[in-house]
């Protein structure tokens, strides 16, 4: 079989899938209104493109209200289509409201001439990011980079709270980090690179102390007015 045959028979079985999936989903629907599969299927779709909409309508006035703060009046920097099309998808799909005030944000700094260049990293991690995540990142990212870029700062005060270790103190002069949630959310912000974790001498990973990146630095900015 050629490569375009395969390719073909692949989507035939996709749109096939997707055709199963809603009408799994429209003869659940149907009975609880007692209606026709063709309405369950209907109210199921509307309901998407619905939520859809009022994500974008949020998105829009958001954004509206940042470059208003901002004083921005007209788009200085149109965004090149290879980034708005992901940017404006991810940010119509968000369902958080901080979150998606980021993405509004990313928007607006995008166009204007505050001299932050959108890359397509940034919108890659604010798909991946938790709302618990974000907020780590604020924290973290909200004392002055270039003065502790090269400073271990201590975690088992997160999400709301951080430190740096200061001169003359040591790890061991801190309590270690025994919350599951922050340690799994600082393991993907590692992973995603926005920060990176004290090695062991054998070279794992401990999350009880962390350094900041300049990936996690630049995106912190790119999302903050």
């Amino acid at each position: 079989m050629s490569e375009d045959s395969k390719a073909i028979e692949e989507t035939a079985k996709a749109i096939g899938k997707g055709i199963d999936v809603a009408d799994k989903v429209g003869t659940f629907i149907a009975p609880l209104i007692k209606g026709s599969l063709e309405q369950g299927i209907g109210i199921f779709e509307d309901k998407l493109k619905y939520a859809r909409w009022e994500r974008q309508v949020r998105l829009m006035c958001r954004a509206t209200e940042f470059m208003k703060k901002c004083g921005i009046t007209e788009v200085i920097n149109p965004i090149p289509l290879k980034f708005a099309v992901p940017l404006l998808q991810g940010a119509s799909l968000e369902d958080d409201d901080e979150l998606q005030d980021l993405w509004a944000k990313l928007l607006v700094n995008a166009i204007s001439n505050k001299g932050i260049e959108l890359r397509r990293v940034y919108i890659d991690i604010l798909e991946r990011l938790s709302p618990l995540e974000a907020k780590i990142i604020d924290k973290i990212y909200s004392i002055p980079f270039n003065e502790n870029q090269h400073k271990f700062l201590v975690t088992y005060l997160l999400p709301d709270n951080m430190e740096v270790i200061t001169e003359g103190k040591s790890e061991t002069d801190y309590p270690r980090l025994s919350n599951k949630d922050i340690e799994m959310a600082l393991i993907d912000l590692a992973r995603i690179g926005c920060i990176s974790p004290m090695r062991s001498i054998g070279g794992g990973e401990i999350y009880s102390f962390i350094n900041l990146t300049h990936l996690g630095n630049n995106f912190h900015e790119a999302c903050t007015l």
